[in-house]
């Protein structure tokens, strides 16, 4: 079975899970779109809204049954990144970073610039494809406030969701086209974190380079 074989039969089970289950499926398949990326809110919550034109959800249902699922779990994986913690990222990247080049002053840099903005990080990342899911590990890392955590998750999440939803609402039966629409603003922010990657790694490699002409120099 090939990967899109796979993602294909993924989707189709999690329709199958909110159409059939309801409520409860919804926040079932929510939590688990937090948890593995594969199951995709952009089709989930559309087909939920579109439901709704026939009276089996409502859109408030829906769009608070979605952030109840999304922001546990999200909890999830801040709970992955809080039992990791500082400490032990620390370790692994004195070990391990210089492959990744990355070092511990990278890392102390990040962590500041999350206590900083880390309000701002949860709330917008919660409405970008990708980063949504993999947002809550530096909170985790950084011990944010769980309180501000939840909060701040649950708001963009509910945004996210409620877009979705209403958009499937108002497409009815056409709500599949979401997903393409969703889908290439995904491709928008794959192209820019490769950018920025790229960028991080020239500008780093070029920092490493005129060092080492002043040592020899």
């Amino acid at each position: 079975m090939g990967l899109g074989t796979l993602l294909d039969a993924i989707t189709a089970w999690a329709k199958h899970i909110v159409s059939t289950m309801g409520y409860l499926g919804l926040v079932f398949v929510m939590f688990l779109e937090n948890v593995f990326p594969p199951i995709p809110s952009e089709v989930i919550l559309p087909l939920a809204g579109s439901l709704a034109l026939e009276g089996r959800f409502t859109l408030f249902g829906v769009t608070v049954m979605g952030t109840i699922g999304s922001v546990m779990g999200a909890l999830f994986f801040y709970q992955a990144g809080h039992l990791l913690g500082e400490g032990r990222v620390r370790q692994l990247i004195a070990l391990y970073g210089k492959w990744l080049l990355l070092s511990v002053k990278d890392f102390d840099k990040a962590v500041a610039w999350f206590d900083r903005y880390g309000e701002a990080v949860i709330f917008f990342g919660r409405m970008v494809p990708i980063v949504r899911s993999l947002v809550s590990i530096p909170a985790g890392v950084a011990r944010m406030n769980y309180g501000k955590f939840i909060a701040y998750t649950a708001v963009g999440t509910g945004m996210w969701s409620f877009l979705l939803t209403y958009a499937g609402y108002l497409l009815g039966q056409q709500w599949h086209l979401v997903s393409e629409w969703v889908s290439r603003y995904e491709n928008f922010v794959i192209v820019a974190v490769v950018v920025l990657i790229l960028a991080f790694i020239v500008k780093r490699l070029w920092n490493w380079r005129l060092a080492a002409q002043q040592n020899t120099a």
